[in-house]
């Protein structure tokens, strides 16, 4: 059943994932204590892969406590400072009506008219064309765009945009987004601990090894446990990739349908393709955004659909009509195409002739014939003949 906001077993299935992810970091966490455990038997003991392997399982054993308790200090401070950690890399700041008036009663609107807690509105000073959205809860939700989001797209476009992220933050798709986050960032850092812990002492031990005879099971250890160092983090990538494809498609979906304009969704993604690069973000808040350029080596390995599939599918499911590649002027020339656009517009009136005269005459009541000498050329105006 189609909703506003995508599909329903789309929310549902998010929910169970969420779950299912942070189940799987715990999974994926106590295999890394594991390897890193055969590591250290492997460096340090001299006997076969069996033993090895018995001896690290019962280190793994001891050390359970203290790794459960370290990954859930990890997703407890991911919680409640993941947002402070993304306003810090992004420069993104909170705004108010006052300040962003426009902004503001756009999502505003968007939020009213879905019955949608408004989520906290952010600006960041980028000439970037991007926005994303990020929170795992209702408290913590909020949508940041760039300045130059704000300045290059027209209200309808930016509305899309808007409700492309609030579409994300119904759909669940934000807090799963950020989960995998911290899945990743959990693995990374205790992928590298095993790998600082080998790289140096490994070398050490390795040589006090050779000196004894060493056992014959150390280097299959070490391969052993390079590979579920490998595996761990492939996985911890691939759950990043599993996520997002489908969420994008529904994403925009669920924009066309609060804003009842598939138009403005597609030459909104169409002005903000290849220009949404932000250069102090990492690609995990990369992956939160609109559009990341930073892909483009193949689908396979891509975390959104490219905007030709997604403009594709909007004109094909929505009915809208795709304008092609926009052509933007450069941040720094877009001010001065404002200002001589509204000075083209300024000098539209001088050479103006109509009824009143010259342009350059105030209507001061008196018509003056005289000053402003009519060719025969030229059509009478509203107070000649009506009906002649």
């Amino acid at each position: 059943m189609a909703a506003a906001y995508g599909l329903y077993t789309h929310i549902q299935s998010n929910r169970r994932r969420s779950i299912a992810l942070l189940v799987g970091l715990f999974v994926l966490v106590y295999v890394l204590v594991y390897a890193g455990a055969l590591v250290a038997e492997a460096l340090s003991v001299n006997a076969d892969l069996d033993t090895l392997m018995r001896l690290a399982w019962n280190d793994m054993i001891r050390a359970l406590p203290v790794a459960t308790i370290g990954t859930l200090a990890w997703i407890a401070i991911a919680y409640y400072f993941h947002q402070s950690m993304i306003d810090a890399l992004t420069g993104g700041r909170e705004v108010t009506r006052a300040e962003q008036p426009r902004l503001y009663n756009l999502l505003e609107n968007l939020c009213i008219s879905r019955g949608i807690t408004m989520p906290k509105l952010k600006v960041m000073d980028s000439d970037a064309l991007n926005a994303f959205a990020s929170g795992m809860n209702e408290k913590q939700y909020s949508v940041t765009v760039t300045a130059g989001l704000l300045a290059l797209l027209d209200d309808a476009e930016l509305e899309a945009v808007l409700g492309h992220e609030l579409t994300h933050i119904r759909n669940g798709d934000v807090r799963m987004m950020i989960i995998a986050v911290i899945i990743a960032g959990a693995i990374a850092f205790i992928a590298e601990l095993v790998a600082r812990l080998w790289f140096y002492n490994g070398f050490s031990f390795g040589r006090s090894r050779d000196r004894e005879g060493g056992g014959s099971g150390a280097g299959f250890a070490i391969l052993i446990a390079v590979a579920l160092l490998v595996v761990a983090y492939v996985l911890s990538f691939l759950i990043r990739l599993a996520l997002s494809r489908e969420r994008e498609y529904l994403a925009d979906a669920g924009s066309v349908e609060l804003t009842k304009n598939p138009d403005a969704m597609i030459s909104a993604l169409r002005k903000i393709e290849g220009r949404g690069e932000l250069p102090g973000a990492t690609s995990a808040v990369m992956e939160l955004c609109v559009d990341n350029p930073r892909e483009g080596f193949g689908e396979l390995f891509d975390t959104h659909p490219t905007v030709d599939n997604r403009v594709a599918a909007l004109v094909k499911f929505a009915g809208g009509h795709d304008p092609g590649p926009i052509a933007l002027p450069e941040p720094g020339s877009s001010e001065s195409n404002e200002s001589d656009m509204v000075n083209a517009d300024d000098a539209d009136p001088p050479p103006r002739s109509g009824p009143w005269g010259s342009a350059e005459q105030p209507d001061t009541g008196t018509v003056q014939d005289e000053e402003s000498p009519a060719t025969p050329s030229q059509s009478p105006g509203p107070w000649g003949p009506h009906r002649g």
